[in-house]
Protein backbone atom coordinates (compact mmCIF):
# COMPACT_ATOMS: atom_id res chain seq x y z
CA UNK A 1 0.00 0.00 0.00
CA UNK A 2 2.99 2.29 -0.44
CA UNK A 3 1.97 3.05 -4.01
CA UNK A 4 0.62 6.43 -5.08
CA UNK A 5 -2.98 7.16 -4.27
CA UNK A 6 -5.41 9.71 -5.61
CA UNK A 7 -6.35 12.57 -3.29
CA UNK A 8 -10.03 12.71 -2.44
CA UNK A 9 -12.18 15.31 -0.70
CA UNK A 10 -11.69 13.36 2.54
CA UNK A 11 -7.96 13.39 1.98
CA UNK A 12 -7.91 17.14 1.56
CA UNK A 13 -9.27 18.99 4.52
CA UNK A 14 -9.59 15.76 6.55
CA UNK A 15 -6.12 14.43 5.81
CA UNK A 16 -4.54 16.33 8.68
CA UNK A 17 -7.31 16.68 11.23
CA UNK A 18 -6.91 18.36 14.54
CA UNK A 19 -6.15 15.67 17.09
CA UNK A 20 -8.79 17.07 19.44
CA UNK A 21 -9.16 15.34 22.75
CA UNK A 22 -10.02 11.78 21.72
CA UNK A 23 -6.71 10.74 20.15
CA UNK A 24 -4.46 11.96 22.99
CA UNK A 25 -6.78 10.23 25.45
CA UNK A 26 -6.67 6.96 23.53
CA UNK A 27 -2.90 7.24 23.24
CA UNK A 28 -2.59 7.72 27.00
CA UNK A 29 -4.82 4.69 27.63
CA UNK A 30 -2.76 2.53 25.25
CA UNK A 31 0.52 3.53 26.88
CA UNK A 32 -0.80 3.17 30.44
CA UNK A 33 -2.26 -0.25 29.62
CA UNK A 34 1.24 -1.48 28.70
CA UNK A 35 2.80 -0.58 32.04
CA UNK A 36 1.52 -3.46 34.24
CA UNK A 37 2.66 -6.10 31.75
CA UNK A 38 6.02 -4.43 31.13
CA UNK A 39 6.59 -4.02 34.88
CA UNK A 40 5.92 -7.71 35.53
CA UNK A 41 8.16 -8.83 32.68
CA UNK A 42 11.05 -6.59 33.74
CA UNK A 43 10.69 -7.86 37.32
CA UNK A 44 10.81 -11.47 36.15
CA UNK A 45 13.86 -10.81 33.98
CA UNK A 46 15.55 -9.29 37.05
CA UNK A 47 14.86 -12.48 39.02
CA UNK A 48 11.69 -11.60 40.91
CA UNK A 49 9.04 -14.29 41.49
CA UNK A 50 6.14 -11.88 41.91
CA UNK A 51 2.96 -13.53 40.68
CA UNK A 52 4.71 -16.89 40.17
CA UNK A 53 3.75 -19.60 42.70
CA UNK A 54 6.09 -22.30 43.95
CA UNK A 55 6.00 -25.33 41.68
CA UNK A 56 5.27 -23.32 38.54
CA UNK A 57 6.97 -24.61 35.40
CA UNK A 58 8.14 -21.07 34.78
CA UNK A 59 10.77 -21.65 37.48
CA UNK A 60 12.17 -24.73 35.74
CA UNK A 61 13.60 -22.97 32.69
CA UNK A 62 14.96 -19.66 33.92
CA UNK A 63 17.27 -19.01 30.96
CA UNK A 64 14.60 -19.78 28.39
CA UNK A 65 12.03 -17.70 30.24
CA UNK A 66 14.42 -14.74 30.47
CA UNK A 67 14.81 -14.79 26.70
CA UNK A 68 11.06 -15.20 26.15
CA UNK A 69 10.29 -12.37 28.58
CA UNK A 70 12.77 -10.09 26.82
CA UNK A 71 11.09 -10.76 23.47
CA UNK A 72 7.62 -10.07 24.85
CA UNK A 73 8.86 -6.83 26.44
CA UNK A 74 9.92 -5.68 22.97
CA UNK A 75 6.59 -6.78 21.52
CA UNK A 76 4.56 -4.86 24.10
CA UNK A 77 6.89 -1.89 23.82
CA UNK A 78 6.03 -1.80 20.11
CA UNK A 79 2.45 -0.97 21.12
CA UNK A 80 3.70 2.32 22.59
CA UNK A 81 5.58 3.11 19.38
CA UNK A 82 2.49 2.36 17.26
CA UNK A 83 0.30 4.52 19.53
CA UNK A 84 2.69 7.43 19.02
CA UNK A 85 2.88 6.81 15.27
CA UNK A 86 -0.91 6.91 14.98
CA UNK A 87 -1.21 10.24 16.79
CA UNK A 88 1.86 12.30 15.95
CA UNK A 89 2.40 14.34 12.74
CA UNK A 90 5.48 12.32 11.77
CA UNK A 91 3.31 9.22 11.70
CA UNK A 92 1.65 10.50 8.53
CA UNK A 93 4.95 10.13 6.64
CA UNK A 94 5.55 6.48 7.58
CA UNK A 95 5.26 4.09 4.59
CA UNK A 96 2.02 2.15 4.66
CA UNK A 97 3.65 -1.28 4.92
CA UNK A 98 5.78 -0.18 7.87
CA UNK A 99 2.61 0.60 9.82
CA UNK A 100 0.41 -2.10 8.34
CA UNK A 101 2.55 -5.12 9.25
CA UNK A 102 3.00 -4.32 12.97
CA UNK A 103 -0.65 -3.31 13.27
CA UNK A 104 -1.73 -6.55 11.59
CA UNK A 105 0.45 -8.56 13.99
CA UNK A 106 -0.84 -6.64 17.01
CA UNK A 107 -4.41 -7.31 15.89
CA UNK A 108 -3.66 -11.00 15.50
CA UNK A 109 -2.21 -11.35 18.99
CA UNK A 110 -4.66 -9.12 20.85
CA UNK A 111 -7.98 -10.01 19.19
CA UNK A 112 -8.14 -13.62 20.48
CA UNK A 113 -7.41 -12.35 24.01
CA UNK A 114 -10.00 -9.58 23.73
CA UNK A 115 -12.63 -12.16 22.77
CA UNK A 116 -11.33 -15.14 24.74
CA UNK A 117 -10.78 -13.68 28.20
CA UNK A 118 -14.31 -12.22 28.54
CA UNK A 119 -15.62 -15.57 27.23
CA UNK A 120 -13.73 -17.38 30.00
CA UNK A 121 -15.15 -15.00 32.60
CA UNK A 122 -18.64 -15.64 31.24
CA UNK A 123 -18.10 -19.41 31.40
CA UNK A 124 -17.04 -19.13 35.04
CA UNK A 125 -19.96 -16.81 35.85
CA UNK A 126 -22.39 -19.45 34.57
CA UNK A 127 -20.79 -22.20 36.63
CA UNK A 128 -18.42 -23.69 34.07
CA UNK A 129 -14.80 -24.67 34.61
CA UNK A 130 -11.83 -22.83 33.14
CA UNK A 131 -8.23 -23.72 32.46
CA UNK A 132 -6.68 -22.87 35.81
CA UNK A 133 -5.11 -24.79 38.69
CA UNK A 134 -8.33 -24.96 40.70
CA UNK A 135 -10.28 -26.64 37.89
CA UNK A 136 -7.54 -28.82 36.36
CA UNK A 137 -5.81 -29.96 39.57
CA UNK A 138 -2.35 -29.04 38.29
CA UNK A 139 0.20 -26.77 39.93
CA UNK A 140 -0.64 -23.14 39.29
CA UNK A 141 1.22 -21.59 36.36
CA UNK A 142 0.73 -18.04 37.67
CA UNK A 143 -1.27 -16.52 40.50
CA UNK A 144 -4.81 -15.81 39.41
CA UNK A 145 -4.50 -12.04 39.80
CA UNK A 146 -1.76 -11.94 37.15
CA UNK A 147 -4.16 -13.05 34.42
CA UNK A 148 -6.65 -10.34 35.36
CA UNK A 149 -3.99 -7.62 35.33
CA UNK A 150 -2.26 -8.76 32.14
CA UNK A 151 -5.30 -9.66 30.07
CA UNK A 152 -7.17 -6.59 31.28
CA UNK A 153 -4.25 -4.52 30.05
CA UNK A 154 -4.25 -6.35 26.71
CA UNK A 155 -7.95 -5.64 26.23
CA UNK A 156 -7.42 -1.93 26.91
CA UNK A 157 -4.46 -1.94 24.51
CA UNK A 158 -6.52 -3.58 21.81
CA UNK A 159 -9.49 -1.26 22.18
CA UNK A 160 -7.48 1.97 22.30
CA UNK A 161 -5.02 0.95 19.58
CA UNK A 162 -7.86 -0.31 17.38
CA UNK A 163 -9.79 2.95 17.68
CA UNK A 164 -6.66 4.97 16.97
CA UNK A 165 -5.95 2.93 13.86
CA UNK A 166 -9.54 3.30 12.61
CA UNK A 167 -9.27 7.08 12.94
CA UNK A 168 -5.85 7.13 11.28
CA UNK A 169 -6.83 4.78 8.44
CA UNK A 170 -10.08 6.67 7.80
CA UNK A 171 -8.15 9.91 7.30
CA UNK A 172 -5.37 8.42 5.19
CA UNK A 173 -6.99 5.60 3.20
CA UNK A 174 -10.72 5.88 3.83
CA UNK A 175 -11.56 6.40 0.15
CA UNK A 176 -10.33 2.88 -0.64
CA UNK A 177 -13.24 1.16 1.11
CA UNK A 178 -16.08 3.58 0.43
CA UNK A 179 -19.26 2.28 -1.20
CA UNK A 180 -20.64 -1.21 -1.58
CA UNK A 181 -19.42 -4.31 -3.32
CA UNK A 182 -21.64 -3.55 -6.34
CA UNK A 183 -19.61 -0.33 -6.85
CA UNK A 184 -16.41 -2.32 -7.40
CA UNK A 185 -15.27 -2.81 -10.99
CA UNK A 186 -14.62 -6.25 -12.41
CA UNK A 187 -11.36 -7.63 -11.09
CA UNK A 188 -8.37 -6.47 -13.14
CA UNK A 189 -5.42 -8.43 -14.55
CA UNK A 190 -4.38 -9.54 -11.07
CA UNK A 191 -7.86 -10.78 -10.24
CA UNK A 192 -7.08 -14.40 -11.08
CA UNK A 193 -4.18 -14.53 -8.62
CA UNK A 194 -6.38 -12.96 -5.94
CA UNK A 195 -9.10 -15.56 -6.55
CA UNK A 196 -6.55 -18.37 -6.38
CA UNK A 197 -5.31 -17.07 -3.01
CA UNK A 198 -8.86 -16.84 -1.63
CA UNK A 199 -9.92 -20.29 -2.85
CA UNK A 200 -6.70 -21.92 -1.63
CA UNK A 201 -7.20 -20.35 1.80
CA UNK A 202 -10.79 -21.59 1.88
CA UNK A 203 -9.79 -25.15 1.01
CA UNK A 204 -6.94 -25.21 3.53
CA UNK A 205 -9.26 -23.85 6.22
CA UNK A 206 -11.37 -27.02 6.07
CA UNK A 207 -8.76 -28.83 8.18
CA UNK A 208 -8.27 -26.47 11.16
CA UNK A 209 -11.90 -25.36 11.04
CA UNK A 210 -13.07 -28.97 11.11
CA UNK A 211 -10.84 -29.72 14.10
CA UNK A 212 -12.12 -26.68 15.99
CA UNK A 213 -15.73 -27.67 15.36
CA UNK A 214 -15.04 -31.18 16.62
CA UNK A 215 -13.29 -29.85 19.73
CA UNK A 216 -16.08 -27.37 20.36
CA UNK A 217 -18.54 -30.26 20.18
CA UNK A 218 -16.64 -32.41 22.68
CA UNK A 219 -14.40 -34.56 20.47
CA UNK A 220 -10.80 -35.29 21.51
CA UNK A 221 -9.60 -36.10 17.98
CA UNK A 222 -6.07 -34.79 17.46
CA UNK A 223 -5.57 -33.58 21.05
CA UNK A 224 -2.64 -34.62 23.22
CA UNK A 225 -3.30 -36.76 26.29
CA UNK A 226 -3.17 -34.03 28.91
CA UNK A 227 -5.34 -31.63 26.91
CA UNK A 228 -7.90 -34.32 26.25
CA UNK A 229 -8.03 -35.33 29.93
CA UNK A 230 -8.07 -31.80 31.34
CA UNK A 231 -10.52 -30.09 29.01
CA UNK A 232 -12.58 -27.48 30.79
CA UNK A 233 -15.79 -25.74 29.77
CA UNK A 234 -13.95 -22.77 28.32
CA UNK A 235 -11.98 -25.03 25.97
CA UNK A 236 -15.12 -25.66 23.93
CA UNK A 237 -15.97 -21.95 23.82
CA UNK A 238 -12.44 -20.96 22.78
CA UNK A 239 -12.46 -23.64 20.07
CA UNK A 240 -15.68 -22.14 18.72
CA UNK A 241 -14.05 -18.70 18.69
CA UNK A 242 -11.08 -20.11 16.75
CA UNK A 243 -13.53 -21.46 14.20
CA UNK A 244 -15.07 -17.99 13.99
CA UNK A 245 -11.73 -16.34 13.15
CA UNK A 246 -11.18 -18.85 10.34
CA UNK A 247 -14.70 -18.35 8.99
CA UNK A 248 -14.37 -14.55 9.09
CA UNK A 249 -11.02 -14.59 7.28
CA UNK A 250 -12.19 -16.91 4.51
CA UNK A 251 -15.57 -15.21 4.06
CA UNK A 252 -13.95 -11.78 3.74
CA UNK A 253 -11.37 -13.04 1.25
CA UNK A 254 -13.96 -14.77 -0.95
CA UNK A 255 -16.20 -11.69 -1.09
CA UNK A 256 -13.26 -9.45 -2.04
CA UNK A 257 -12.00 -11.88 -4.66
CA UNK A 258 -15.32 -12.78 -6.32
CA UNK A 259 -17.33 -9.59 -5.65
CA UNK A 260 -20.28 -11.56 -4.24
CA UNK A 261 -22.92 -10.13 -1.84
CA UNK A 262 -23.09 -6.89 -3.89
CA UNK A 263 -25.16 -4.93 -1.35
CA UNK A 264 -22.53 -5.39 1.37
CA UNK A 265 -20.42 -2.33 2.31
CA UNK A 266 -16.84 -2.84 1.09
CA UNK A 267 -15.43 -2.20 4.55
CA UNK A 268 -17.19 -5.27 5.99
CA UNK A 269 -15.42 -8.02 3.97
CA UNK A 270 -12.18 -6.02 4.11
CA UNK A 271 -12.33 -5.83 7.92
CA UNK A 272 -13.24 -9.53 8.17
CA UNK A 273 -10.36 -10.51 5.89
CA UNK A 274 -7.68 -8.41 7.57
CA UNK A 275 -8.71 -8.92 11.21
CA UNK A 276 -9.56 -12.59 10.65
CA UNK A 277 -6.31 -13.31 8.82
CA UNK A 278 -4.33 -11.61 11.59
CA UNK A 279 -5.97 -13.71 14.32
CA UNK A 280 -5.58 -16.93 12.33
CA UNK A 281 -1.96 -16.42 11.25
CA UNK A 282 -0.45 -14.69 14.28
CA UNK A 283 -2.19 -16.77 16.93
CA UNK A 284 -1.36 -19.91 14.95
CA UNK A 285 2.30 -18.86 14.90
CA UNK A 286 2.23 -18.08 18.63
CA UNK A 287 0.70 -21.47 19.46
CA UNK A 288 3.17 -23.25 17.19
CA UNK A 289 6.20 -21.64 18.84
CA UNK A 290 4.99 -21.90 22.44
CA UNK A 291 4.01 -25.56 21.95
CA UNK A 292 7.69 -26.47 22.25
CA UNK A 293 8.51 -24.27 25.26
CA UNK A 294 9.41 -26.19 28.40
CA UNK A 295 7.58 -29.38 27.39
CA UNK A 296 9.19 -32.42 29.03
CA UNK A 297 6.21 -34.71 29.61
CA UNK A 298 5.17 -36.68 26.53
CA UNK A 299 1.52 -36.23 27.47
CA UNK A 300 1.92 -32.45 27.21
CA UNK A 301 3.63 -32.42 23.84
CA UNK A 302 1.47 -31.24 20.96
CA UNK A 303 0.31 -33.93 18.57
CA UNK A 304 1.13 -33.87 14.88
CA UNK A 305 -2.49 -32.92 14.21
CA UNK A 306 -2.22 -29.88 16.51
CA UNK A 307 1.09 -28.72 15.02
CA UNK A 308 -0.20 -29.20 11.48
CA UNK A 309 -3.28 -27.17 12.37
CA UNK A 310 -1.16 -24.26 13.65
CA UNK A 311 1.10 -24.40 10.57
CA UNK A 312 -1.87 -24.45 8.19
CA UNK A 313 -3.36 -21.48 10.04
CA UNK A 314 -0.21 -19.48 9.32
CA UNK A 315 -0.55 -20.25 5.60
CA UNK A 316 -4.27 -19.44 5.55
CA UNK A 317 -3.77 -16.13 7.35
CA UNK A 318 -0.97 -15.13 4.98
CA UNK A 319 -3.02 -15.98 1.88
CA UNK A 320 -6.02 -14.00 3.13
CA UNK A 321 -3.81 -11.04 4.08
CA UNK A 322 -2.33 -11.10 0.58
CA UNK A 323 -5.87 -11.11 -0.84
CA UNK A 324 -6.75 -8.02 1.20
CA UNK A 325 -3.52 -6.24 0.28
CA UNK A 326 -3.99 -6.97 -3.43
CA UNK A 327 -7.55 -5.65 -3.22
CA UNK A 328 -6.35 -2.38 -1.68
CA UNK A 329 -3.58 -2.04 -4.27
CA UNK A 330 -6.02 -2.66 -7.13
CA UNK A 331 -8.56 -0.26 -5.62
CA UNK A 332 -5.94 2.49 -5.28
CA UNK A 333 -4.80 2.01 -8.88
CA UNK A 334 -8.41 2.12 -10.12
CA UNK A 335 -9.18 5.34 -8.26
CA UNK A 336 -5.93 6.94 -9.42
CA UNK A 337 -6.61 5.96 -13.03
CA UNK A 338 -10.16 7.29 -12.97
CA UNK A 339 -8.99 10.82 -12.14
CA UNK A 340 -5.55 10.94 -13.69
CA UNK A 341 -4.12 12.48 -10.52
CA UNK A 342 -1.74 10.98 -8.02
CA UNK A 343 -0.64 11.65 -4.50
CA UNK A 344 1.54 9.84 -2.05
CA UNK A 345 0.22 7.34 0.47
Amino acid sequence: MSQTLVPTPAAGRGAHPSPGRLRPLLRAVAVAACLPYLSLKVAWIAGSHIGIPEGSTLLDHRGLMAVANSVTVLMDGAVIVIALLLTRPWGRRVPAWLLGLPMWAATGLLLPIMAGFPAQLAVRAFGGSVNNAEDTGRDAFLHEWVFGVVYGGFILQGLSLGLLFVLYARDRWGHLWRGRVWDLPTAGPGGRATRVCAVTAALLALYPAGLRLLWAGGSTLGLNVSRADERTSDFHVLSALDFGYLAAAVAGALVLAFRRLPALPVKVPLALALAGSAAVACWGAWMFVTSFAGTTDAADRPTSAMLLSYAVQMIIGTLVAVTGARFLKERAATLAGSTGRTGTA
